[in-house]
């Protein structure tokens, strides 16, 4: 719920936005940091409006249904500045989906298991050239930080598995 409010808040700290406004942002430029689908996006919109954190204000343009106008306000500030504190300042410990994978690896054969490595391997490289794509963003370094920091990730899979793959080799001559 936190990194959702964060990711919420520090929208609504630019601009005012409509719930349709702040989804499309969300799938369109920051589907490298979350998954939060509409649903659970407005269902967070809710929750900090009866917590007191955002305003809502409704809009109705020419024939076009009533929305809604989230606006961060005074509270919704000091909270967003408390989350991103928080954020900033914590040390995670990731679980990678792959892992998994790695405790199991000594059941597989070497003629399956390296060919299903390099597969891994180059799709990470894959997701690097694509993040290496994002267009640099000049008014907020905030943006660039988060794409560093996946390129920087991917970037250790890649030589972990490269020394990996290339162990696995040396071991089967």
């Amino acid at each position: 719920m936190e990194q959702r409010s964060l990711i919420l808040l520090g929208l609504l700290m630019s601009q005012s936005q409509h719930g349709y406004q702040i989804n499309e942002f969300i799938e369109r430029n920051l589907s490298t940091v979350t998954d939060m689908k509409k649903p659970t996006a407005y269902a967070t919109l809710d929750k900090l409006s009866q917590n007191g954190y955002i305003d809502i204000q409704f809009e109705q343009e020419g024939n076009r249904p009533t929305r809604k106008v989230y606006s961060i306000n005074e509270n919704g500030k000091q909270y967003f500045y408390k989350l991103l504190l928080n954020n900033l300042s914590s040390a995670e410990s990731v679980n990678y989906q792959g892992d998994i994978g790695l405790m199991f690896i000594d059941f597989l054969p070497l003629e399956k298991t390296i060919p299903t490595l390099q597969d891994r391997l180059n799709k990470n490289k894959n997701l690097i050239g694509m993040f290496k794509q994002t267009p640099v963003h000049g008014i907020r370094t905030g943006v660039n930080l988060a794409v560093e920091h996946k390129i920087t990730m991917l970037e250790a899979e890649v030589r972990f598995l490269t020394k990996t793959i290339n162990n696995l080799i040396q071991e089967s001559e």
